[in-house]
């Protein structure tokens, strides 16, 4: 009986132990750092595999963290800031999303374990009430069955921790959790791409136009890559983006567009032959009263 008490005491001991620091650990203050960096670091990097924006050295991350000192440097808060990312890509663009479906385990299964060992300790350790003799014989006090079954509960609930941990680790590792997989790099890169363009960093959003084509050849993407080298004074990378679009699409009304305006800083008449074709293919585009304006 007291080797059972001193096991029940000491099971009790170390999950209390190990409560108390985890509630220490969680109430210490986080260390002071960059406010961008502690905004980049709970953001999950699109085009890297488990790392976040704070550490990744890619473009898309690095556009991603002008974002955020942006909107600092405007005053946003930083859970703002957060929410804007996510309303843009999705929860998954979170490294730590909100914890729903099968990640409970993580916080269930272990305090069902904590409560059920606790509840089998306390009634290894009760004291007994001596029973008063009875002059019939009496059936067998049903405490020593009531703390077995106790504690087999404790210990398939500890069982339960170690299985659900696993699991869940498992899942971190190949990128099966509930969180799912990080948002499409190509489409994250295009938005931010464009947020660039509107604060006139066309060389930024050049950079994001090709980190998107590397995942996405599409010709869209090119031909916006191409308006931002245009803007950008690289009318040299501009005219190479759109030939190789109208190498596939002849007749393109933005490919000829982008062209022409490439041209105009290299050979004004071609530029003109060529504007004109775009007005000739697309007359009614949204460009084509300004380009008018542009043509003697």
């Amino acid at each position: 009986m007291r080797r059972r008490q001193a096991l029940g005491g000491a099971v009790l001991a170390v999950l209390l132990a190990a409560a108390v620091l985890g509630m220490v650990r969680a109430g210490q203050p986080a260390p002071r750092q960059d406010p961008v960096r502690s905004v980049a670091v709970g953001l999950r990097c699109p085009s890297c595999q488990g790392e976040s924006v704070a550490d990744s050295r890619s473009p898309i991350a690095a556009g991603m963290r002008q974002v955020v000192a942006d909107q600092l440097a405007r005053g946003r808060d930083p859970d703002d800031i957060r929410l804007w990312f996510v309303q843009r890509y999705g929860e998954e663009v979170l490294a730590d999303p909100p914890v729903r479906g099968s990640g409970l385990l993580l916080w269930v299964v272990p305090a069902l374990a904590l409560v059920g060992a606790g509840y089998a300790a306390v009634r290894t350790l009760r004291p007994r009430a001596r029973a008063a003799p009875a002059p019939a014989p009496a059936e067998p006090a049903p405490s020593d069955a009531a703390a077995r079954r106790a504690w087999r509960a404790g210990s398939l609930g500890l069982v339960a921790v170690v299985v659900a941990v696993a699991v869940a680790a498992a899942g971190v590792r190949d990128g099966s959790t509930e969180g799912g997989e990080p948002p499409d790099p190509a489409a994250v890169a295009v938005l931010l791409a464009r947020d660039m363009e509107q604060q006139s960093r066309f060389d930024a959003a050049a950079e994001l136009y090709r980190q998107a084509l590397r995942t996405r050849p599409d010709d869209g993407v090119r031909l916006r890559l191409g308006f931002a080298l245009v803007r950008a004074g690289d009318t040299a990378g501009a005219e190479r983006e759109a030939r190789q679009v109208l190498a596939r699409v002849p007749d393109s009304p933005d490919a000829l567009l982008v062209l022409g305006l490439a041209q105009r800083q290299s050979d004004r008449a071609q530029a003109e032959v060529t504007l004109r074709r775009f007005l000739t293919a697309a007359p009614d585009h949204p460009a084509a009263a300004e380009i008018r304006r542009l043509l003697p």
